[in-house]
């Protein structure tokens, strides 16, 4: 399984202290610890108010984690206990037990993440899991116009970017995937294929009934036959 690279357009960004890449990583010899270590700081990045910790039980039950530590362990529950003893060693985390004992808390080993800690631990501040609150994930971008052109065609050309940009302008999401990948099963990974497929969809319609200015939605693809034939597209590519 390969990664397809980030879309475009305005990427939701995670913090990340210096030290962590000057020192820290450096340090960590361990690939779970590793992954555990970044993703928790991912999950604290995206938690609101104060103070902010994770605990075993959320950690547990993140899918994310747990695909990303699979194979490391007999089970992914193991590879995380593992990972975040590896971690508290290190200093990288601090863990602490909730009042009630049921509850394992981690929280970043920084000033403040010390400070709540004592606190804790004299009975000043309680923590436990229903005081957690963690903002929504933001959802799967589709992938814009210059990722599909680079993963199915090549290497993007300044001179194609215009042309692109245009195509993104003018034509729905949906429209493009729908005519990339028309272009890919038939064999013909070329962007004035693809693009004349768009041009005839716009002054012809399509058979799903959709149109550019409905800005498609999706329709029925299996009745999508409306772009040129093998004869066709080698007239125009050839042009």
């Amino acid at each position: 399984m390969s990664f397809s690279g980030f879309p475009g357009g305005r990427l939701a960004q995670t913090p990340l202290p210096n030290l962590l890449f000057s020192e820290l990583i450096p340090q960590i010899d361990d690939l779970g610890e590793l992954k555990t270590t970044l993703h928790i700081l991912w999950l604290l990045s995206r938690k609101r108010g104060s103070p902010r910790f994770v605990t075993l039980q959320e950690l547990q039950g993140d899918s994310t984690l747990a695909r990303s530590l699979s194979g490391l362990a007999a089970t992914p529950a193991e590879a995380i206990e593992a990972s975040l003893k590896k971690a508290v060693g290190r200093g990288t985390l601090l863990h602490l037990l909730s009042e009630s004992g049921l509850d394992h808390i981690y929280l970043l080993n920084s000033p403040q993440g010390r400070r709540t800690a004592e606190k804790a631990e004299l009975g000043e501040l309680q923590l436990a899991s229903s005081t957690l609150h963690i903002e929504p994930a933001v959802p799967s971008e589709r992938p814009n116009i210059f990722v599909l052109y680079e993963q199915n065609i090549g290497l993007l050309q300044p001179m194609i970017a215009q042309e692109l940009e245009e195509a993104e302008r003018t034509y729905s999401p949906e429209w493009i995937e729908d005519a990339f990948r028309i272009a890919i099963e038939n064999n013909v990974r070329n962007w004035k294929y693809i693009r004349r497929i768009l041009e005839r969809w716009a002054a012809e319609g399509r058979n799903d009934g959709t149109t550019t200015q409905s800005r498609s939605r999706g329709g029925d693809k299996s009745r999508d036959r409306t772009w040129y034939t093998e004869e066709e597209a080698r007239k125009f590519i050839q042009r």
